[in-house]
């Protein structure tokens, strides 16, 4: 989808140049203090590889005027699934200053400047989802969920426009799948949905100052959304649920859907969250995927 096409064009008069400029040195300035540090400590093999990505993003979310609002409790589960609606490059912060794991991401992703050496000491996953590595890198993944590394997947496959959820990958639930009854993986449904703009609730004219999809050009879409004011940004945890309750991984992906889809919209409205569908309240009296 193209921000052109919405008829709903970022308005650059929103942003300060200023503070974008103040935002990034700040940003940079922490990022090339703590690389060295990360990647003395993956080396190492110390506890401080999992607590610094932990910091350095809730430090970014700071320095970017992320005010970040938690419904519900992450899973404390070891390993988990976190499945979240993806709208912006800027999910990584989000996400990462919440959870305490690592993310699958495209390979492309590898190849950024500063974002791809980031991601790597991160212990970010890169999947290519065709192709001759394709069972390599499902092996990779299996094999971190064993070690009881949590992760966190955008099955969208790519960031939509923030007003719409679109449908999951049930491919990308295929190691969920792969571990059986014996072996359950927790999934816990995860809803991110930029809401507010120096406190005023947003609408679908500022929404692509944050959205990223389409053919944005990413280097004028940070610099915009950077120089905005204060963002409060609504993360949502949805009950956990055990993989063994589904019956094939498009069983999963439609449930993870389902829940995520609902959380974004209700964050979304301008009211107070409704409460659960009668259809999710329905799962747990009628045997179909329930909660732990």
């Amino acid at each position: 989808m193209n921000v052109l096409h919405t008829g709903h064009p970022i308005d650059n008069g929103l942003s300060s140049p200023s503070r974008a400029v103040l935002r990034l040195f700040a940003y940079l300035a922490l990022t090339v203090f703590l690389l060295p540090i990360q990647a003395l400590a993956v080396l190492s093999g110390t506890k401080v590889s999992k607590v610094t990505p932990l910091f350095y993003h809730r430090l970014c979310a700071r320095i970017f005027g992320f005010r970040i609002q938690v419904r519900g409790q992450p899973s404390a589960a070891k390993p988990t699934l976190f499945v979240s609606n993806h709208v912006s490059y800027m999910d990584i912060t989000v996400l990462g200053s919440l959870l305490n794991a690592s993310f699958i991401a495209k390979a492309e992703v590898s190849k950024w400047p500063l974002f791809g050496q980031l991601a790597k000491l991160n212990k970010t996953i890169f999947v290519q989802r065709r192709g001759p590595r394709a069972a390599a890198q499902r092996d990779e993944i299996s094999d971190r969920l064993s070690n009881g590394d949590s992760l966190i997947l955008f099955p969208e496959g790519t960031s939509a426009d923030g007003l719409h959820v679109l449908p999951f990958k049930s491919a990308l639930f295929s190691v969920a799948e792969q571990r059986g009854r014996s072996e359950p993986l927790t999934l816990q449904p995860v809803s991110i949905s930029y809401s507010q703009l120096d406190g005023i609730p947003l609408c679908r004219f500022l929404l692509p100052h944050f959205a990223w999809y389409g053919d944005m050009t990413m280097v004028s879409h940070v610099f915009t959304l950077v120089g905005l004011g204060l963002v409060t940004i609504d993360v949502t945890f949805h009950e956990p649920a055990l993989s063994d309750r589904f019956k094939t991984r498009k069983e999963m992906a439609q449930y993870c859907h389902r829940r995520v889809a609902a959380g974004a919209s209700r964050s979304n409205q301008p009211i107070a969250p409704l409460p659960e569908t009668a259809e999710d309240r329905d799962d747990l009296h009628q045997g179909r995927p329930a909660f732990s």
